[in-house]
Parts: structure tokens; sequence; C-alpha cells
């Protein structure tokens, strides 16, 4: 990864009936801290999120183009979007808009008919994932997820796994860290939260 990679460790686990998200909440660019306190876990739809270890500014400007495009065709279907429209609908306006020589590492995943999960890569690929890591602690993160994932895991499990996934790598790369965002979603609910590391 380019040093101007802004730096950052995101994840994203599926458990028995939902997915969740965690990433760290420091943006760095090269060896310039930019901010302690950035968002990266992003809700798209009820049964569907994202996060990334990207251009933020980026990533929120994509999230809600995407989010305001999930409405119109629910509206329209009268049905749940799903994740993987979802993901390609995101990994279309990257390509278009060309946003991906900055944000080029995005997980999307949600709760539809199960849990799924995908990686988007810059050329438009849409990989589907049982869980993910992106970001500058990516190696990290996955040098812990890589033992302890278990299909269908218990929601506590799984996301105690991705907060120690994200720790780990906050600790050991200086890009990432400063605080904890969560993104849980299940067919039921989402519930988003802010933790210190």
């Amino acid at each position: 990864m380019s040093m101007y990679m802004p730096g950052a460790t995101a994840v994203g686990i599926t458990f028995e009936d939902g997915v969740v998200f965690a990433s760290d909440k420091r943006i760095a660019f090269g060896n310039f801290l930019v901010s302690k306190s950035t968002k990266k876990t992003f809700p798209i739809t009820p049964k569907v999120g994202a996060a990334c270890a990207g251009l933020v500014a980026d990533m929120q400007i994509l999230t809600l183009q995407i989010s305001a495009l999930a409405k119109i065709r629910h509206m329209e279907l009268k049905r749940d979007i799903p994740p993987n429209t979802i993901a390609k609908m995101m990994s279309n306006m990257m390509y278009e808009r060309r946003y991906f020589p900055l944000l080029t590492q995005v997980i999307v995943g949600g709760v539809v008919e199960g849990p799924v999960m995908y990686t988007l890569d810059p050329l438009g690929s849409v990989l589907p994932d049982e869980y993910a890591a992106v970001g500058t602690g990516a190696e990290i993160a996955l040098g812990v997820l890589d033992p302890r994932f278990e299909k269908d895991m218990k929601r506590d499990d799984a996301v105690n796994l991705a907060r120690h996934a994200v720790r780990a790598a906050a600790q050991r790369d200086a890009a990432s860290g400063d605080g904890l965002d969560m993104l849980v979603i299940t067919a039921n609910e989402s519930t988003e939260s802010t933790e210190k590391l």
C-alpha cells in the first residue's frame, strides 16, 4: 500500500444472524495525523452497512448517494435491497466516479436472506467473504480473525472478535487508533456504538 493511503483499519464479520463492522477512528495521511474522530462505519439501509479504510470524505459522499438510490429502489420494488445489490451499486459508482485512487477499500455487508459480506476492489470486483479486514492494519487484523473466526458465531463472540482485531491492529499500526466504532446489523435491528480502544 502506498504511504499516501490514509491509515486505518476496518473489519467485518458475519455471525449466526447478522454482521458486525468495526473500525478505528484515526485517520493518518502518510506521517500526518489528520483526525482522531473519524467515523468509518456507515449504515446504508436498515439491513445493509459498510466500513472503509480509505478517504472518509469520499466514503461519506458515496454512502449518502448509495443510501438515497437504495431508498428509491426500495420504493419501486417494495422489498429490501440485498447486500450484493448495494455492493454492486457502490462498486459501479466508485468505478464511474473514479473515487478509487484514494478510496480503495470497502467492506459491504448485511442481512436480507441471511448474513453476507463483500469486499470491493478498485476495479469493480465484488468478492464474497465471511469476514474481511481492510486498511493499513489489515494484515494484523486478519492474523487475529483467521484462527478465531467460526461460521455461525454468536453475536457477542463476533462483536468481541471484531473489537479484538481492530485493537490488535491499532496497537501495532501507528496509523490506526483513537477509538472504535461498531455497527451491528441483524434482520431486526441496526445498532451503532463507539468506545475507547
